[in-house]
């Protein structure tokens, strides 16, 4: 039986290894005391590293923190990080309207290098992702500086070492320079502070990373020769190694890797029902049909053996903070169903989130339990809702990513009034039906009322089922379990669809599509599809997995260096290193999809994007920090100058280090 990977604490190796880990490096802050050279930033590292003990600390911390990209335990309870990712999509925006003037809405305007924090609640998560991205990288060349040293280990066990460091630097890269656009390239640990880096160019930076994901495709073990569950495999490998070939545009390589993935690693796609049946906390509310997706998306199946689906999982489980961080999915992603703006028709407010304890509750209308007490914080657009699931000019609700008649869906039609002093107590909450969505300042209808796929939200929050007082059911809490996934098959069904596309293969690229959609149970495939196609079904399968604007940005410069059009317009290579200043697939997204629509009211919310927001501006503290040398600023922002010197090729960016001045 394969153990769920945890690191230890109290360890020798892992009190040294977190003093040095969180040492500094010159763009984590802009104080004057963090210029200063911090011994504790090199704590013993020849004694940390002098055993294998040492590595495997490091590596456990590695691989522990993937998870603090979608939750962290120092973030505010009404926000996790994966929502930026999602607020630069065409999925979804920023609604918590109490936040005022701190909410992503108005981006190109609200973007700037000095604007570093917005708030979290608000959707800005930016200066989480630089500071977060680079301690990965700096965890990971921790690993790769002082492994050499490492005495007996075999050839085969230190490349295999190697190779998990660099799927944490690559993973951290690849989503760097998707975000963040041109950014210092750092491979070792300097002997001190180093104030003299240049930024490397975006194609220099992907061609090394890939570089070193072939060599961890090689070293690194497959998940069946490995005792523990959440390490970094050789599937996941391959996965990563698959999508820095599309973002390098080598399309053949990638169907390569990704046939190697799907046909002969030994992944399968779940097709039928599997693991525990685990069910709201008050199915008489929500009755769900037990099914596949459902099932696959339990936090409590996500990892277990009988999952043939998960190439590598982040464990996310039990009783403290070190051991689990709160996900508050329910909270965060889940419409505020209570809000007093809900009217009856005979003006009462139509839905409460009723103690069990409260006189007023009612077990069979307990929404709370049901489906987690939403406040809103990130709405999903009017395509995410509707439009995305029409396929060949049809609603296609037997798919049960959307299916509400299975329970799966949540639709906000399907709440009824439980508020015993209404006439209409136990009707649908029906807007058609007379019902109002009354609020005086209708900048939080957004937050309010939308549907949502409740499949993907639901955790089980075991602190307040405990509690017969609870009002709030927000998501998986300490003692409770929010594994979730890094990497699953169905994904790389839907990258071969895309290599298969830029090779030529539409009529292939819509058979890996409709593998996916045959398993979800839908009515409609497809028979030839484009690249919206299957951008489409990327939103579909993969929400709050995937890295939406990351993959969204990825795609346009892979779109770009293979000749190609999405629905909206033609690319060619010469835009691949310039999609900040033209109208790209990412932009074409957000603004013909998402709600980014040139300040056309939303239930008179505007929203508005530019076209270079499609990287966001460098920090201006790490420019400043930088105090000896000169980093890039994205073009759009101020401080953008084209004369400012780069790295083209990412061995002299390397050869750089060691001039420390």
């Amino acid at each position: 039986m394969k153990r769920i990977y945890k690191n230890k604490k109290n360890t020798p190796s892992v009190k040294a290894l977190m003093i040095m880990l969180c040492g500094p490096v010159f763009f984590y802050s802009c104080s004057q005391d963090f210029l200063e050279p911090d011994p504790l930033s090199f704590y013993e590292p020849t004694s940390t590293f002098s055993t294998e003990s040492g590595l495997q600390a490091a590596m456990a911390n590695c691989d522990k923190n993937l998870r603090n990209n979608w939750t962290h335990y120092t973030a505010n309870s009404n926000s996790a990080p994966i929502a930026t990712e999602y607020v630069y999509s065409d999925l979804s925006v920023a609604t918590k309207a109490d936040v005022g003037n701190n909410i992503l809405s108005n981006i190109d305007v609200q973007l700037t290098p000095t604007t570093e924090n917005l708030g979290h609640e608000g959707g800005d998560f930016r200066p989480f992702y630089w500071t977060e991205g680079f301690n990965g990288v700096k965890a990971a060349n921790t690993i790769l500086t002082f492994i050499d040293q490492v005495e007996g280990l075999s050839e085969a066990t230190k490349n295999a070492y190697k190779g998990r460091a660099y799927f944490h630097r690559t993973y951290r890269y690849y989503n760097l320079v998707f975000q963040f656009g041109d950014v210092p390239l750092i491979t070792k640990i300097p002997e001190k502070p180093k104030f003299t880096y240049r930024s490397t160019t975006k194609a220099a930076i992907l061609e090394m990373i890939t570089k070193d994901m072939e060599f961890a495709v090689e070293w690194v073990p497959e998940q069946a020769d490995m005792d523990y569950v959440g390490m970094v495999n050789k599937g996941a490998c391959r996965m990563l190694l698959i999508k820095c070939y599309l973002a390098t545009g080598q399309f053949q390589k990638a169907k390569d890797q990704a046939d190697i993935l799907i046909g002969r690693s030994g992944y399968e796609l779940m097709k039928n029902t599997f693991g525990s049946w685990i069910q709201n906390y008050s199915p008489e509310t929500w009755p769900v049909q037990r099914n596949v997706i459902w099932d696959l998306h339990r936090a409590e199946n996500k990892l277990i053996a009988a999952n043939k689906e998960v190439i590598m999982g982040m464990p996310n489980r039990g009783s403290t903070a070190e051991s689990m961080i709160a996900f508050n999915t329910m909270r965060v992603f889940g419409p505020m169903w209570n809000n007093a703006n809900i009217k009856t028709p005979d003006g009462m407010n139509a839905v409460t989130n009723w103690a069990r304890s409260n006189s007023n509750y009612t077990a069979t209308l307990d929404y709370t339990r049901a489906i987690g007490r939403g406040i809103g914080c990130y709405a999903l657009t009017t395509f995410a809702q509707k439009d995305l699931w029409i396929v060949n000019g049809v609603e296609d609700n037997d798919d049960l990513r959307h299916n509400s008649t299975v329970g799966n869906w949540g639709r906000m039609d399907s709440l009824k009034c439980n508020n015993r002093s209404s006439v209409w107590y136990g009707k649908n909450v029906r807007l058609e039906d007379g019902f109002t969505l009354n609020s005086a300042s209708t900048n939080n209808a957004n937050q309010i009322w939308y549907n949502w796929p409740h499949y993907k939200l639901y955790l089980h929050d075991v602190a307040a089922e405990a509690n017969q007082s609870s009002e709030q059911f927000n998501g998986a809490t300490t003692g409770g379990n929010a594994d979730w996934y890094l990497y699953r098959l169905a994904e790389a069904y839907l990258l071969r669809a895309e290599a298969k596309f830029y090779l030529g293969d539409a009529a292939g690229a819509a058979a890996d599509v409709n593998e996916v959609r045959n398993r979800a149970q839908c009515s409609q495939l497809y028979t030839t599809v484009g690249i919206d196609d299957i951008a489409n079904e990327r939103a579909r399968e993969l929400y709050l997995e995937e890295w939406r604007n990351v993959e969204l940005t990825r795609i346009s410069r892979s779109l770009a260096l293979a000749n190609k059009s999405d629905n909206f317009g033609s690319f060619t290579a010469t835009d691949a290193d310039r999609l900040s200043e033209i109208e790209s697939f990412w932009y074409h997204r957000l603004t013909k999809y998402g709600y980014y629509n040139n300040n056309v009211p939303i239930r008179n919310k505007t929203y508005s994007i530019g076209k270079h927001n499609i990287y966001w501006p460098v920090p201006n503290s790490a420019i400043t920090a930088n105090k000896k040398g000169e980093l890039s600023q994205n073009y759009g922002y101020d401080g953008y100058d084209a004369n400012t010197p780069k790295w083209d090729k990412w061995e002299d960016a390397v050869a750089d280090e060691d001039n420390i001045e």
